[in-house]
């Protein structure tokens, strides 16, 4: 198992943690698969009222797409086969309050489940960055999902500055993007702070806002999404080149938080 899923059903709350500490929690097949099937699963039980998603250890909260995974793409250009694509707790029809606890980086891939959360609660330490353009990658996914959740030119400058730049969770928290910074131990009790008092309040009060709030959006988020397959095949570099770009970055990179 890569997931670890903690349920404490007296406060109403589950724990969702990114189990893969050796790997900085990058998502692989078998990841996504179990993200998926715990989504759904948490649907139906009725003693969880709010979630908590988080990464196991302190140095990542999930830096996307495992570099290992393979995944074979039609020929089609107007066709691509993301795995990463449903992983996200709405993706999945879950509409009962998700709480990111976000510690270490979260770049890349990590993005399709912050952009799903209901908000952000993160480390003092943690950083955001979106390594795409410097391996030769178009930003579709990851860049629409932030949209959603910073001004644009902080977007654009994320998403288009790849390894050059780390946004640091200050200016997550100075932009929106965050809503409550912590010390690193204070993480989770702060994640569940605000979970277990989700928990708390009637449940169909909760989850209708919760769908009301992403009525706001989803229907713009939706006609972006479907843009992202044909803007990746057609701007990516050959899977090769990636893997070059990859190999010969640098130990430890220039970039500045900001």
């Amino acid at each position: 198992m890569t997931l670890r899923v903690e349920r404490d059903a007296a406060a109403g709350v589950a724990v969702v943690t990114l189990d893969r500490e050796h790997r900085h929690n990058a998502i692989d097949l078998e990841t996504a698969a179990e993200l998926v099937a715990v989504w759904r699963e948490l649907r139906f039980a009725d003693e969880i009222r709010a979630v908590v998603l988080t990464g196991a250890g302190t140095a990542a909260f999930c830096t996307g797409i495992d570099r290992g995974v393979r995944v074979a793409q039609p020929a089609s250009p107007y066709a691509l086969d993301d795995p990463l694509a449903g992983i996200g707790p709405k993706s999945c029809d879950l509409w009962k309050p998700v709480v990111a606890a976000v510690n270490g980086m979260a770049c890349g891939g990590a993005f399709y489940l912050l952009g799903e959360a209901e908000f952000l609660v993160s480390a003092r330490g943690a950083t955001y960055f979106d390594p795409h353009t410097s391996y030769g990658m178009v930003s579709a996914y990851e860049a629409v999902y932030m949209a959603q959740r910073m001004p644009f030119g902080e977007v654009a400058r994320m998403s288009l500055m790849g390894t050059a730049e780390r946004l640091s969770a200050q200016r997550a928290y100075e932009i929106g993007l965050v809503s409550e910074l912590t010390e690193p131990g204070e993480l989770l009790p702060a994640a569940l702070r605000a979970a277990r008092t989700l928990a708390g309040f009637p449940t169909e009060a909760v989850q209708g806002t919760v769908r009301a709030l992403w009525s706001a959006k989803r229907a713009a988020l939706r006609q972006a999404l479907d843009q992202a397959p044909a803007l990746i095949a057609l701007g990516n570099l050959a899977p090769e080149r990636q893997a070059e770009l990859f190999g010969s970055r640098r130990t430890a990179p220039a970039y500045r938080l900001r």
